[in-house]
């Protein structure tokens, strides 16, 4: 008699999970980036930044792409350091976090937070904060939660636009182990 043993059914996501590599883009990808992001800064979802932004601070942002060489998935990450009096070391922003929309909804956004994740844990941050004018589904899933702008850098709420109404996020990060 030959016995089978079930085998939980795969989970589709995990079978359609990409396996996009992830690299620190580099200031010649300035265009793509602004390219990338375009689109939802018109749609209000992010603010609108020049170019030369983009290539200035190219290192604070991690990117996925194509086999084509398009971006598929950026995410910007920026350390603030601590204010006086507080003792709880540099916190980190997640901005400018986008998936091109042929690619939303396979993954590219969870292998983006993941690595910037990483990136905040091997800089020594303390905590991570984003702004979102969207649910914030999937920085719920990874651990964020709402929290109140005085908790967050001054220098980067004073900066964010009232009349987006944005919500702020944050996520207590441990040290790497």
């Amino acid at each position: 008699m030959i016995t089978a043993t079930r085998r939980p059914a795969a989970r589709t996501h995990a079978l359609l999970a990409p396996t996009c590599p992830v690299r620190t883009a580099r200031p010649e990808d300035a265009a793509a980036l602004a390219g990338l992001s375009q689109p939802f800064a018109r749609s209000g979802a992010l603010r609108e930044r020049p170019v030369s932004l983009y290539a200035a601070h190219a290192g604070d942002f991690l990117v996925t792409e194509a086999p084509d060489g398009t971006l598929d998935g950026c995410v910007g990450l920026r350390v603030h350091p601590a204010g006086p009096g507080e003792d709880q070391g540099p916190a980190g922003v997640v901005y400018n976090f986008c998936v091109a929309g042929r690619r939303q909804g396979e993954g590219v956004g969870a292998t983006l937070l993941r690595a910037v994740l990483a990136r905040a844990r091997a800089r020594s941050l303390s905590t991570l904060f984003t702004a979102t004018t969207g649910g914030g589904g999937l920085f719920l899933r990874f651990g964020f939660a709402p929290t109140t702008a005085r908790l967050a850098p001054a220098s980067w709420t004073e900066s964010l636009d009232p009349r987006r109404d944005a919500r702020i996020l944050r996520k207590a990060l441990q040290p790497p182990g």
